[in-house]
This record gives C-alpha cells, sequence and structure tokens, in this order.
C-alpha cells in the first residue's frame, strides 16, 4: 500500500516543473522582441532631420552695370520714343536661353521698354549729343525753312522718318521747317501734329544735355526760330494766291531760297 500512493505524488510532483517552464518563457520573451523594434524604428527618423534641415546656399547673382558701352542710370536716345534712362541691366531666361537687356524707362511716356544689349547698334541707340552737336542743331534753327513742293503725304512721310532717326540736328530741321510764327498762316492739323513729336523730341534732349528743364529748352529753341527769316507780307500774299492739297500743303515764302522739288510722275 505505500507504494502505490507515492507514484500519483511523484506524478504531481513532475508535472508542476513543466507548467512553469510553460509559464516562464511567455512572460520573458516578449520585452526584449519589442525593444530592438522600437531602436530601429526611432533611429532612421534620428538621423533624418539634420539632412532636412541643412540650409541651401545660393549664389549671389553679379550686378551688371555695364554692357556695349551704356551704362546703368545714363541716359540715352531711343529713336523711336526719343531721351530715355537705363534703369539697368538686367538677365533673363527667355525659350531656354538667357539674354541681357537694358531696361530704359521713358518717364515722360510713362514706359519702360527692355532692350537686347547685343541689339543696341541694330535699333539705332545711342549716348546723348554731345553739346557741340546740340549747338550745331540750334544754329539749324536759325536758317531758312526749305519745303519741298511735293505732296503733303510725302513730305508728311519725310518728317517722320526724319523724327525717328533719333539725328538731333534733322529733328531740328523738321522743326524749322514746320515753325510758324503769329503772322504767318495755322498750320493744319497734320502739320502741327509733326511740329509738336518733332519739338518735344528736341526739347527733351537738349533739356538733359544742358542740365536744364524742358521749358526753359523750348524757350530757347522758340528765340533760335524767331531769329531765322521768316515770311514778309509779299510772300504771305503770294502765299495767299497759291492753293494747297487737300491734306493742308504748305508752300514756302522764302522765293527763290526755297528748295522745290517736282514730285516724279
Amino acid at each position: 500500500m505505500p507504494e502505490k500512493t507515492a507514484k500519483p505524488a511523484a506524478k504531481a510532483s513532475a508535472a508542476k516543473p513543466a507548467a512553469a517552464a510553460k509559464v516562464a518563457p511567455k512572460t520573458a520573451a516578449p520585452k526584449p522582441a519589442v525593444a530592438p523594434k522600437a531602436a530601429a524604428a526611432v533611429a532612421p527618423k534620428a538621423a533624418a532631420k539634420p539632412a532636412a534641415a541643412a540650409p541651401r546656399v545660393e549664389e549671389p547673382k553679379k550686378v551688371v552695370t555695364q554692357r556695349q558701352g551704356f551704362k546703368a542710370n545714363e541716359f540715352v536716345v531711343y529713336p523711336a520714343h526719343g531721351v530715355g534712362q537705363i534703369l539697368a541691366i538686367e538677365e533673363q531666361e527667355i525659350a531656354g536661353a538667357k539674354l541681357e537687356l537694358f531696361v530704359i524707362n521713358f518717364m515722360k511716356d510713362k514706359m519702360t521698354l527692355r532692350v537686347p544689349t547685343a541689339k543696341v547698334a541694330n535699333v539705332g541707340m545711342r549716348k546723348l549729343s554731345e553739346p557741340a552737336l546740340v549747338k550745331k542743331a540750334l544754329e539749324t534753327l536759325k536758317g531758312r525753312a526749305r519745303v519741298k513742293r511735293t505732296m503733303w503725304s510725302r513730305r508728311a512721310q519725310e518728317y517722320e522718318a526724319k523724327i525717328n532717326s533719333g539725328d538731333i540736328v534733322a529733328i531740328a530741321e523738321v522743326v524749322r521747317d514746320l515753325y510758324r510764327s503769329e503772322s504767318q498762316p495755322e498750320q493744319s492739323y497734320s502739320e502741327r501734329q509733326l511740329y509738336e513729336a518733332a519739338l518735344d523730341r528736341l526739347s527733351r534732349e537738349i533739356a538733359v544735355v544742358q542740365h536744364s528743364t524742358e521749358t526753359e529748352a523750348i524757350k530757347e529753341i522758340e528765340g533760335q526760330l524767331a531769329k531765322s527769316p521768316r515770311r514778309g507780307a509779299k510772300a504771305e500774299s503770294a502765299e495767299g494766291d497759291a492753293e494747297g492739297d487737300a491734306d493742308g500743303e504748305d508752300m514756302d515764302s522764302d522765293g527763290d531760297d526755297t528748295a522745290v522739288e517736282d514730285e516724279a510722275a
């Protein structure tokens, strides 16, 4: 009998260690498994922050102040618009190609023009006239008006070409030829428009060269025009007998001194 009771006790004692062995791995195994995952997840984020925060250094742009003999802030003459000032020389990318441009401001016209630096010679952009050339233009105003007896439409084209040539002496010739004193017949509308355009171009350049105002420049121009040989009573009577064309053709009263050119048939 004592032997029968000892066997169950041995079985019970042998089963307890096995149960303890099964429970121990379940509680101890998760801890080391979680720690590596957390460390692996945190490490890349910490390493990525310095790369994103690194500042990008941009190279400073070079400021161009001179090209083709023209400088920034310099006054120039653009034939089609007259006197303007170069505000800057900037670089732009157009159609994938870099292009340098003069930024020219025409204050009176409230206009800004951009001209490629490589094409200033083609468009006729030039520096301001020298004082000696300005003096020559003023002397031109004192000469006799030379008006061709051709159709007004043809002469108007010639005047426009002179105005847009950018040549200060040629512009002075237009002012001289289209000027009318109080004792002379009034100008037609188209004549007046061309006269004012030529006077504006001439006065603006003279004002900038002489460091004066446009009002003072216009007074000087008109003073020179007053010294020129104007039409007298005899010429006016002869002019009254002459018939102009429908557009207001003006006839020169200087008689023999007039440059006459017959229009080709």
